[in-house]
């Protein structure tokens, strides 16, 4: 009995372990499996695959923290070959921008234009609470013209930001919003930047870390299509040849 019963068991145990080996259970699952292909070519060949996909995408989501010249922005952007719309947050202070083609509009409360109470009241109180709420037209002539409009330029902020410094090696795959991705990643533990891959569908850039900890830009809703339309007369305001010094 008891030998037939040591049998019985063998033939079960050899029949799930067949079982497990023809479904892969046995070994490791190929990562790669079911992508686009992109996790197995090499770290250079990904980032220009993905700069491709970028560079011929016709719109995007742009959100997360961007340090430049020393100062810290939030952005939320929605951007298309015609310009932008979104918000961008700094300093305490939080603002709307929209682009449509070369026509540029700026919306924030009162507290932003009066510089959160700093302004000495009167007339600039006066001229604040007229702007809020409001989009005010910024002249292309004024000094803050070419650093807002920057927030909704598609191109100049893919161009400025895929860049990786120093040998880009690749690391590992991982899911970003639940899509799985490949990270390639520059210089020494990362700190020439990474970038987070898509391996589904088109190999578009979903997450990068920039260099030197200057922030983390999350890429998403690559080419869904959105349409930008210029504010209502009724809802602009011509502040005049130059807006006060924004942010």
């Amino acid at each position: 009995m008891r030998t037939r019963n040591r049998a019985v068991v063998a033939a079960m145990c050899a029949g799930l372990a067949a079982t497990l080996a023809a479904c892969g259970g046995g070994g490791e699952k190929d990562p790669d499996a079911g992508t686009n292909g992109v996790g197995k070519l090499p770290a250079t060949k990904i980032e220009s695959k993905a700069r491709q996909a970028a560079g011929g995408a016709k719109s995007v989501r742009l959100s997360g923290s961007l340090v430049t010249s020393g100062a810290t922005y939030k952005l939320n952007m929605r951007l298309n070959a015609d310009g932008g719309t979104g918000q961008v947050s700094t300093k305490g202070s939080s603002f709307e921008l929209l682009r449509v083609g070369k026509e540029l509009y700026l919306k924030a409360d009162a507290g932003f234009w009066s510089h959160d109470g700093e302004s000495g009241g009167g007339d600039a109180d006066n001229a604040a609470g007229k702007l809020d709420d409001k989009y005010v037209k910024v002249p292309s002539g004024d000094p803050s013209y070419q650093r807002l409009s920057g927030f909704t330029d598609m191109k100049l902020l893919l161009d400025g930001l895929l860049g990786l410094h120093g040998k880009i090696a690749t690391g590992d795959h991982g899911r970003v919003d639940g899509v799985r991705t490949i990270t390639i990643s520059a210089g020494k533990a990362g700190e020439g930047g990474s970038l987070d891959v898509s391996l589904e569908g088109r190999p578009y850039p979903l997450r990068l870390q920039r260099a030197g900890g200057a922030g983390v830009i999350r890429l998403a809703d690559w080419n869904k299509g959105f349409k930008l339309t210029a504010p209502e007369k009724g809802h602009v305001l011509d502040y005049g040849q130059q807006i006060p010094e924004t942010p």
